[in-house]
């Protein structure tokens, strides 16, 4: 009988070791699935931020691109403010840029050389507002604008004739 009890004292520790040693594997198991699954986790997370920092950085390059196509000179008639057809549609092109950007805006009046001083300072400036105005009317936010008139104080185009008036008489965008 002391064979069987000792027989049966080294099977019951046979089988405690199997199942500690088992347990011991099955825990090793499970914080090596759980390590990689932080780490897939941890991957999966960086290439998320990866692709939006890509992101991000193509749509500013397409806002840039988009600015420099921009027109930023509209030119006007002797001694008018009015917006032309093809200003307008310029400044509706602007608009959709600004409507997607921040920031100051400082918008120019200019004038060619005839007139007075002050008269001419005038002209630029109800230019500049023209173009504020317009802007505005399109969904620019009005306490974006900075304006000012230079009247005929910064000539694009130096001499005394029509070709040389033409392109002074002008409103610029300062973006």
């Amino acid at each position: 009988m002391s064979k069987m009890k000792v027989l049966g004292v080294s099977l019951a520790a046979l089988i405690a070791v199997g199942c500690s040693s088992n347990s011991t594997t099955d825990s090793q198991a499970q914080a090596e699935a759980e390590a990689a699954a932080a780490a897939a986790a941890a991957q999966a997370e960086a290439d998320r931020r990866a692709a939006a920092e890509a992101a991000a950085a193509a749509e500013a390059r397409a806002i840039e691109a988009e600015k420099n196509s921009l027109e930023t000179v509209f030119y006007f008639a002797f001694d008018e403010s009015a917006l032309s057809p093809a200003t307008r549609s310029a400044l509706d092109a602007m608009a959709a840029y600004l409507k997607k950007t921040n920031g100051s805006i400082r918008l120019e009046g200019h004038a060619d050389e005839r007139g007075s001083r002050e008269y001419n300072m005038a002209l630029g400036e109800r230019r500049a507002k023209a173009v504020a105005n317009y802007l505005s009317i399109q969904g620019v936010d009005r306490s974006r604008f900075d304006i000012i008139s230079y009247g005929e104080e910064r000539p694009v185009m130096m001499g005394h004739s029509e070709g040389s008036w033409s392109k002074n008489r002008r409103a610029e965008v300062k973006l």
